[in-house]
């Protein structure tokens, strides 16, 4: 199950570790892009997520050809000076950073291994930082991020075998909190230990909304962004709570799916497909808008840059698992946060080849990293 299926987290279910939030300190950061952020006004970093998990139908198995050719368009055609490189799999997270370095752009290395025993999971880690860590002392910009959500993806914080059952369990409330705290922080203070053993750059993690992290021990504080207000103060105010730690803060995920009403699903529009049909179905009555997901990324981008926050990752780039489909009982991209969409050469063949095509989010982002840069 891809993660596109299941953006949710502690923060889409409301619940806080109460007591057990560190308090913010300093960590000895990494000399790399020194304090320069500090003296300049917008983001330092825009661009978009890029997952490189190796496919779940022979449709959308992950290949060499397809991630130069989306590299070239993200570098080219949306005029990203980053990309975050995130999933599993050693070969397939390496081979698309060196192309992304070798385009040019800034890039974030997220090595996301899930549902796995933890000594894998760092493994995991420890492998891609070596490789970060090379690009590095070739000159590449790049930073490393040691995951993503790990009350998600990592076992035995949140009770359940796999990332959905996780979730159902945080929603249900059938969780202790303070133990949920208690191995997150221990679990991530691990991760970040293998980070630093390995990788000489500028560490990071994404956590979600309401986990509660201890940021001592990274440069950078990650979030995954998903939240909608009515007013731009409202997203001022809940952003300021993460710069009370003194340190640069990266939006490492923003977003929204494409359907009416999609922005205030937040980390939960993904949950509007039947994936219990075959083939899977939309649920309800949802009405396809390009333009809602438009506005959404473009609006929280602005507040990113008047904030002069120092990084924003658009998610995602694309999602080859929810394609495209003129009938909206069909139509899985309406529940995709990707800025393009995936569309099969034959859309009753899973394993039929795909190509995709911007959205209307492509093209907003576009226009607004190429005036920004």
């Amino acid at each position: 199950m891809s993660r596109a299926r299941f953006l949710a987290g502690a923060g889409a279910a409301g619940i806080a570790a109460a007591g057990l939030l560190p308090t913010a300190g300093t960590a000895a950061a990494a000399p790399e892009e020194g304090t320069e952020h500090n003296r300049r006004r917008g983001l330092t970093h825009r661009g978009v997520c890029y997952e490189v998990g190796e496919g779940e139908t022979p449709g959308t198995i992950w290949s060499t050809a397809r991630m130069r050719h989306d590299m070239r368009a993200i570098k080219n055609d949306l005029h990203a000076g980053s990309v975050l490189i995130g999933g599993d799999g050693i070969d397939r997270l390496t081979s698309t950073a060196t192309e992304a370095v070798e385009r040019g752009l800034h890039v974030w290395l997220q090595p996301t291994l899930g549902d796995r025993p933890e000594a894998d999971i760092l493994e995991h880690v420890a492998e891609a930082g070596r490789h970060a860590e090379r690009l590095r002392r070739q000159g590449a910009r790049i930073h490393l991020s040691v995951g993503c959500e790990f009350v998600l993806f990592v076992p035995g914080i949140v009770p359940g075998d796999n990332a959905v059952e996780r979730i159902e369990n945080l929603l249900s409330g059938n969780v202790d909190p303070e133990f949920m705290a208690r191995r997150l922080h221990a679990f991530t203070a691990r991760a970040a230990a293998v980070g630093r053993s390995v990788f000489r750059g500028r560490l990071t993690y994404a956590a979600a909304q309401d986990e509660q992290v201890d940021w001592n021990v990274f440069d950078i504080v990650g979030i995954d962004y998903y939240s909608s207000h009515p007013r731009r103060a409202d997203h001022v105010r809940e952003i300021t709570q993460y710069l009370r730690w003194g340190k640069p803060l990266a939006m490492l995920e923003f977003g929204s799916c494409t359907f009416l009403g999609a922005p205030e699903q937040g980390g939960m529009g993904w949950n509007t497909v039947d994936y219990s049909k075959d083939p899977p179905e939309i649920r309800g009555d949802l009405v396809r808008s390009e333009r809602t997901q438009a506005a959404y990324l473009t609006d929280v981008l602005d507040v990113f840059e008047s904030m002069s926050l120092y990084a924003a990752m658009a998610y995602t780039f694309v999602t080859p698992d929810a394609p495209h489909r003129p009938e909206p009982r069909y139509d899985l991209d309406m529940a995709s946060y990707s800025i393009v969409k995936a569309i099969r050469d034959k859309p009753d063949d899973p394993a039929s080849g795909w190509h995709w095509e911007p959205k209307e989010s492509f093209h907003a982002l576009a226009r607004q990293y190429r005036r920004m840069r």
